[in-house]
């Protein structure tokens, strides 16, 4: 699906006066209380150069004004809202009892994991690679970047509106799960924290790697499918991984998404040792890790021609 928003007629004007509230909002905050940049300040080298700090105002601004962007653009939507559900319902409709017996495992226990590892997928990963990619297409990124701030405000803030609402859904469908499967409060809610936690943080990153990487707007609807279609079929959201023969299972717990769909299913069989627990935690800090390096390697603030 795509994540760019329409480009003629009338929505062009609307986008790119959208885009420039965007760049203004942050432009504003810059000199907010939250600034702590001088005019005297000087670099390390001593040659005058302000030195940026960072500001929460500045991000803040930039996140708010994509989130007026967001609710512009009924594509991003229709990915970001729409998507996450509708896979739900399919993974309610593909799953029989009989897998779920053999898995030891309940209709929520299966369905709960899979909502929140595609409202992250969908929501969070596939809307910061759009929202990166069109920003810079845009030279929005690199008008931001010739400011005060600073790469990580840009990019926290450019992301912090898809992490806004894939949170908000993962909330919204753990209550709806929990309702229609009569499920009660999870036995070890500190495995549902550290899954979210996690998955959000990786997925963010591993977004903004995907980004550094994709050399367009339109390019952004290929290079989200690879993990995408990794999830769907190996991080246990389809067919639990227990019923996978060991040495596949082995494999697929390495996927980005299997750790936090494993803490996050963990949490309400309470049946996950400490050590399996520990094991998808490394998993998730291992592939955020190497996103952050990715994106410092390899992240461009200007149009990939």
């Amino acid at each position: 699906m795509s994540t760019t928003g329409a480009r003629t007629g009338e929505g062009v004007v609307e986008q790119t006066a959208a885009e420039q509230t965007a760049v203004e909002g942050a432009t504003r905050a810059r000199t907010g209380p939250g600034d702590r940049t001088g005019a005297g300040a000087r670099g390390e080298g001593g040659s005058g150069e302000r030195v940026r700090t960072f500001s929460t105002g500045r991000m803040l601004a930039l996140a708010r004004a994509e989130l007026t962007l967001l609710g512009r653009s009924k594509a991003s939507l229709l990915t970001m809202l729409v998507l996450p559900v509708a896979m739900t319902f399919t993974i309610s409709s593909t799953t029989d009892q009989a897998t779920l017996d053999k898995a030891g495992l309940t209709a929520g226990a299966m369905l709960l994991p899979g909502a929140i590892g595609f409202s992250l997928l969908f929501a969070l990963h596939h809307g910061v690679v759009g929202v990166l990619v069109v920003r810079r297409e845009q030279l929005v990124l690199k008008r931001l970047r010739t400011g005060e701030a600073r790469d990580t405000e840009i990019l926290a803030g450019a992301s912090l509106s898809s992490v806004i609402v894939a949170l908000v859904q993962c909330a919204v469908l753990t209550a709806g799960c929990a309702v229609f499967f009569d499920m009660s409060l999870p036995p070890a809610p500190q495995l549902l924290f550290a899954g979210v936690a996690l998955g959000v943080v990786m997925l963010t990153a591993l977004g903004a790697a995907t980004a550094g990487i994709t050399k367009s707007a339109e390019a952004s609807q290929l290079t989200v499918i690879p993990l995408m279609l990794a999830t769907m079929a190996g991080s246990g959201v389809f067919v639990p991984l227990e019923i996978f023969p060991d040495r596949l299972a082995s494999v697929c717990e390495l996927l980005p998404l299997t750790p936090v769909v494993e803490l996050v299913r963990g949490a309400w069989t309470g049946s996950m040792s400490a050590s399996d627990a520990f094991g998808h935690v490394l998993t998730a800090l291992a592939w955020t890790v190497l996103s952050v390096l990715a994106v410092r390697r390899w992240f461009r603030w200007e149009p990939r021609r």
